[in-house]
């Protein structure tokens, strides 16, 4: 697991594949919105979870990463 999230090769392949995953038809609107929303709602009020020690750009890249794997894996987008 810590090889992926400090891989470059990784975070690169996430970076060039969200955009194209959440403008893409083929995944459907319901697995967007579980990325977007906790995203917005940890930006927005990151003094609701005051015991984590993460910084809501954290919490984003991680949840950017989770979702390109999981759009990718389900849908192949």
């Amino acid at each position: 697991m810590w090889n992926r999230l400090l891989s470059l090769k990784q975070w690169g392949h996430t970076f060039r594949r969200i955009v194209p995953l959440l403008r893409s038809p083929r995944v459907p609107l319901r697995e967007k919105l579980l990325f977007a929303v906790p995203a917005l709602v940890y930006i927005v009020m990151p003094d609701a979870l005051p015991m984590l020690p993460i910084d809501d750009i954290a919490v984003t890249l991680l949840l950017m990463q989770w979702f390109t794997a999981r759009a990718e894996r389900k849908y192949g987008a």
